[in-house]
């Protein structure tokens, strides 16, 4: 199918699209501070460059879009109906690089979390996953597994 858009256009609407500081980030940014933590952002230096870097306690945190990192079990991880081939090569590559991202950030000594879209958008469930989390960032015995990891 040919795009319906002039390149400008085109160029200009991708151009919009945020790679940092997505609404979901910002939701878990500002739960974790409340909660006493603090950390760095943007992760410059490390593999992968985790959106919420915790140096005091060696972890970091992604904040995984459900649909371009394939949350399993998630309503939003849907593969669209046309270019199927495309989209499951695109989301293959996506899933095999957060995990060599994992592989490569433990082995330098970093805890890896990984937080969902779908797990911050809920007001419902927003304060049980940014508390979930911190407790186990902190390595809080019994700590429940709320957020997902690798």
């Amino acid at each position: 199918m040919a795009d319906f858009l002039e390149p400008g256009e085109r160029s200009r609407r991708m151009g919009r699209i945020r790679s940092q500081d997505t609404r979901p980030e910002i939701i878990l940014r500002r739960a974790l501070h409340e909660l006493g933590l603090r950390f760095r952002l943007g992760g410059a230096g490390l593999p992968g460059r985790p959106d919420i870097v915790l140096p005091r306690h060696r972890a970091v945190v992604f904040v995984h879009g459900c649909f371009w990192h394939r949350h399993r079990g998630c309503k939003v991880a849907s593969t669209p109906k046309s270019n199927t081939g495309f989209w499951t090569a695109k989301f293959d590559r996506n899933v095999e690089r957060d995990a060599k991202v994992t592989r490569e950030l433990e082995a330098l000594g970093w805890r890896v979390f990984v937080a969902w879209e779908c797990e911050l958008t809920v007001k419902s469930r927003l304060g049980l996953t940014a508390a979930g989390l911190a407790r186990r960032i902190r390595g809080e015995p019994g700590a429940p597994e709320v957020a997902s990891t690798f």
